[in-house]
């Protein structure tokens, strides 16, 4: 019995050493932890290798290369004609003329017109980094997913060997008619429970998995091993501060800035259109000799400079273009200023989510878990000594389980929403980070 009161008593420090957590945390640091040395790695591949990221890539350089040339001056005309009856001049009967002319498009309008292409490019460019911003918002919450699978699988496992000793100590103490068989059903009804959780966790593995991997545009079955940790993430940006990067980077915002240059180009582009266009020529006629000697120009090719212009007498059509444009302009306005306030609500409401889940990071850390603990120390104190039943150790060890797993996804929940709070600003923000400070042993891949 003695035997059995040592050996319980070792057991509980390595229990209470299994769950321990430091009140503190690791220095602060301004660069990206270690800890997410793969993360960062699994960024700079989508970047290289993700199929929809280049795909954008490829429309924008498109658009960009398809608008140098919108400026080009169209293509010159080459005029021919032949007489199937000679016609007669005075310098000799005329065979054929041949002329070349060249359109000159109203002053401003070539330019404008590129203006409205490179603004079209403008536009891939804005859905390019939202494409990007995107898809590094899908690697980053399905990796820290995916950390806190790794965290609770380890924590379950821990909590599965804690309960199979307690039933066998259970077990053992019931055959000498030490406790009662309460104490033996109850372990087994847990450690039940456990087993479940622990089934559906590991089912979770594989999706995730096969999510990042495509993200990455990799095989299905590319192994990813579990994250070390989950940093704790501060935020040092003002929230005034967000909301202004919002308003100049979020590039949804950006994409309708664009398509707001471009009407007002087309409506300058379409007030052009109440002026004309030029057309210079040049054209010559081949004479042959004429049929009597001595006759002025005998033989010689008169030659002809030309200049023509339309006339924009027709008003209706470019008045309805001109109110076209103007109604399209305000249009995007109304898009414009509603997407924003859109975004403006979504910032509000990530902030509040980021918040919230940084003021739990806390409380579990710094004041439930350690609480948990202390109780679930007594009860093992209770239970070695004799004065207390399994049922109330198994009690405090389930709390302490919760408590720990809600630590986890308070920190899981944080860092996600700082990424979502990259997405709506449009760009990375700078974070301060800390490690977590649960004393759990790294997760191996199941």
């Amino acid at each position: 019995m003695r035997t059995r009161v040592q050996y319980l008593f070792l057991f509980s420090f390595g229990v209470i050493f299994l769950f321990a957590t430091q009140a503190f945390c690791a220095p602060l640091h301004e660069k990206t932890p270690p800890e997410l040395a793969d993360l960062m790695q699994y960024l700079k591949t989508a970047e290289e290798q993700n199929n929809s990221l280049r795909s954008a890539q490829h429309a924008w350089q498109a658009e960009v290369k398809k608008a140098l040339g919108e400026d080009t001056l169209p293509d010159p005309r080459l005029n021919f004609g032949y007489y199937t009856t000679p016609l007669e001049t005075r310098g000799g009967p005329a065979r054929y003329k041949y002329g070349l002319s060249q359109s000159f498009p109203f002053f401003g309008k070539l330019s404008l017109k590129k203006q409205i292409a490179m603004r079209e490019a403008d536009g891939f460019k804005a859905k390019l980094d939202a494409v990007r911003l995107q898809l590094f918002y899908d690697i980053k919450t399905t990796y820290f997913e995916y950390a806190y699978l790794a965290k609770a699988i380890s924590i379950t496992k821990e909590n599965m060997e804690l309960l199979s000793y307690l039933e066998k100590v259970a077990t053992t103490t019931y055959s000498t008619g030490a406790t009662s068989q309460a104490n033996i059903i109850k372990p087994q009804l847990e450690l039940g429970k456990l087993e479940d959780r622990l089934a559906s966790l590991r089912e979770q593995q594989r999706p995730l998995v096969e999510k990042l991997n495509a993200l990455l545009n990799q095989e299905p079955d590319t192994p990813i091993p579990f994250p070390k940790e989950i940093p704790v993430i501060g935020l040092k940006t003002e929230n005034a501060t967000l909301i202004e990067n919002m308003r100049d980077s979020n590039p949804n915002l950006q994409y309708w800035g664009t398509v707001l240059n471009k009407q007002n180009s087309g409506l300058k582009l379409a007030e052009k259109s109440y002026f004309p266009d030029f057309t210079f020529g040049v054209e010559a006629i081949e004479v042959d000799d004429a049929r009597n000697d001595g006759v002025t120009g005998d033989g010689e090719n008169p030659v002809m400079v030309s200049m023509s212009l339309n006339i924009p007498l027709w008003q209706d059509a470019r008045d309805a273009a001109v109110a076209s444009s103007q109604e399209k302009i305000r249009s995007t306005r109304q898009k414009q200023l509603g997407l924003e306030r859109l975004l403006r609500s979504e910032l509000e409401l990530t902030l509040y989510q980021y918040r919230d889940a940084e003021r739990k990071v806390s409380l579990y850390r710094d004041s439930l878990i350690p609480k948990a603990e202390q109780n679930f120390s007594v009860n093992m104190e209770a239970f070695i000594n004799g004065s207390g039943s399994s049922l109330d150790l198994i009690d405090s060890e389930r709390t302490l389980l919760e408590m720990q797993l809600a630590y986890y996804r308070s920190l899981a929940n944080q860092a996600q929403r700082f990424a979502k709070l990259e997405v709506l600003v449009g760009h990375e923000l700078t974070g301060s980070y800390s490690r977590s400070s649960l004393k759990q042993p790294q997760a191996h891949n199941e």
